[in-house]
C-alpha cells in the first residue's frame, strides 16, 4: 500500500499538513519550556498499531534535549523487587520537559497479564493503585495525556506479514509479538479490564484508529496539541553577525588527515 496516499489523503496534502503541525509542536516545545510545565505522554495500544510512527514524528521537529522517549525494557532481578511504579518514576519529566513513554507502567495490564508473567494478586493490585498513582502525578501538576492506539484483526496480520517478509522490518517482529499475534481475544479482555479501571475522568484515555497510518498520524498529533492552551510572542527574524576573520590562524595540511572515501 502507498503510505502516501493511504484512503483519500495525497501524498502533498500530508505532508504539508504534518510539517504545519510540527511548526505547532515547535510553539508548544517553547511554551513547555516557558512556562516550566512538565508533560508525560503514554502510548500503548495494540502490537503493529502505528504507535512508533507517530512517535517518531512528534519527535523529528523536537529538541531531544528537553523531549525524550521512555521505553524501558525487561525489570532486572532488582526492580522486579521494586514497587512496581518505582522504575517508571525516575523517568518523570522535570520542569520544562516533555516525556513520552513507548509503553509504560500499562505493560502490567497488558503483556504481563496476558504472558502471565505477573501474579493474580499483582495484576489486581495494579488496577486498584494505577488512579491513585496517575492523581498523584496530576495533583503534583503534570500534565498526563494517555493513547491508546487501534488497528483491526485483519491490518495488524497484513502488517506481520510485512514484517515477516521485509528484511528491513524483521527487527520489529519479536517472538513476544509473534506469540500476541494468537491471543487477541486475550488481549482484547485484557484492554476492556484496564480500560473499566483506569480510563477515569481525570486521566481518560484517548484511542486512536491506527487502520490507516497517515491519518492516525495527524490525527493524534493534532488531539495532543489541542490539550495545551499554548501561546508563543512572535519572535524577531533571526539575523547572524558578520563572521570574524581569522587572521593569523595556520592549519594544518589537509592531507594530513585521514578523510572517509568519497563512493558517491
Amino acid at each position: 500500500m502507498n503510505e502516501g496516499s493511504e484512503e483519500g489523503i495525497p501524498k502533498k496534502i500530508y505532508e504539508r499538513e504534518l510539517k504545519r503541525l510540527h511548526l505547532e509542536l515547535i510553539k508548544l516545545q517553547q511554551w513547555v519550556r516557558k512556562s516550566d510545565s512538565r508533560v508525560a505522554i503514554i502510548f500503548e495500544g495494540r502490537d503493529a498499531a502505528g504507535k512508533g510512527g507517530v512517535i517518531k514524528r512528534i519527535m523529528s521537529p523536537l529538541n531531544p534535549r528537553f523531549c525524550r522517549v521512555v521505553a524501558l525494557g525487561t525489570p532486572s532481578d532488582k526492580e522486579k523487587t521494586q514497587w512496581y511504579f518505582q522504575r517508571y518514576v525516575e523517568h518523570l519529566p522535570a520542569a520544562g520537559e516533555i516525556v513520552i513513554f513507548d509503553r509504560s507502567w500499562y505493560n502490567r495490564a497488558g503483556v504481563e497479564r496476558v504472558m502471565g508473567f505477573c501474579s493474580e494478586s499483582q495484576y489486581y493490585e495494579f488496577l486498584m493503585a494505577c488512579p491513585t498513582f496517575e492523581k498523584l502525578l496530576i495533583n503534583d501538576g503534570i500534565k498526563l495525556i494517555k493513547y491508546w492506539f487501534s488497528v483491526s484483526d485483519n491490518v495488524q496480520e497484513e502488517r506481520f506479514q510485512e514484517r515477516a517478509n521485509n528484511p528491513l522490518k524483521n527487527w520489529k517482529l519479536s517472538p513476544m509479538d509473534i506469540e500476541a499475534r494468537n491471543r487477541w481475544i486475550e488481549y482484547s479482555k485484557a484492554k476492556d479490564v484496564m480500560f473499566d479501571h483506569t480510563d477515569t475522568d481525570e486521566s481518560p484515555w484517548w484511542v486512536v484508529n491506527g487502520d490507516i497510518k497517515n491519518r492516525a498520524r495527524l490525527n493524534c498529533i493534532t488531539h495532543l496539541l489541542s490539550q495545551f492552551k499554548y501561546s508563543i510572542p512572535p519572535a524577531d527574524p533571526l539575523k547572524l553577525p558578520d563572521r570574524r576573520a581569522m587572521r593569523g590562524l595556520i592549519r594544518p595540511p589537509i592531507d594530513s588527515q585521514k578523510f572517509v572515501p568519497e563512493k558517491w
